[in-house]
């Protein structure tokens, strides 16, 4: 776990004080938690304050399934997301080398 690295504490530790498990229905994934303003508890003022050691669910995005999806979609996660739009452009094969790798991820087994 590249945060428990990153903070020199175990795995455990980590998830116990900075995570929150997301239930999706069938499987949940475990989450950064939020701030009560919905930022994550990781964000500071000016930005990721863990950016280097950031988790793949905040690496590969935008290129989630839900935001690629179609174009509609893309257009939504393109309002709060500054980078949608602006910078590099990502062909078709690196975005669904990030969209294989979100796939990887392990879930967790309800």
């Amino acid at each position: 776990m590249r945060l428990a690295t990153h903070f020199k504490i175990s795995p455990t530790e980590f998830r116990e004080k900075y995570c929150r498990v997301t239930d999706f229905g069938i499987v949940s994934r475990l989450s950064l938690t939020e701030k009560p303003n919905n930022d994550c508890i990781m964000w500071k003022e000016g930005g990721c304050s863990v950016y280097e050691a950031r988790p793949l669910q905040c690496r590969s995005f935008p290129f989630w399934s839900s935001n690629v999806e179609d174009k509609a979609a893309w257009e939504s996660a393109a309002v709060d997301c500054p980078g949608i739009h602006r910078g590099k452009l990502h062909d078709k094969a690196e975005i669904e080398v990030w969209l294989q790798a979100r796939l990887d991820e392990p879930l967790l087994e309800k």
